[in-house]
């Protein structure tokens, strides 16, 4: 199965607290499941202006 990185600009994501990553990453996934359903998030990274998904 093949596996893709998604990078998302975000300054200041280093910064945020654990429940405004989780925030950030509930919208990502759900742009990913409108788009292609079948695409599955593994885990996520986080550095001082990017979350990678």
């Amino acid at each position: 199965m093949p596996k893709y990185v998604i990078e998302r600009e975000n300054p200041g994501a280093g910064s945020l607290t654990a429940e405004q990553l989780k925030g950030v990453s509930q919208t990502s996934c759900g742009v990913l499941s409108t788009m292609r359903p079948q695409i599955q998030w593994v885990h996520s990274y986080v550095t001082a202006d990017k979350v990678y998904f």
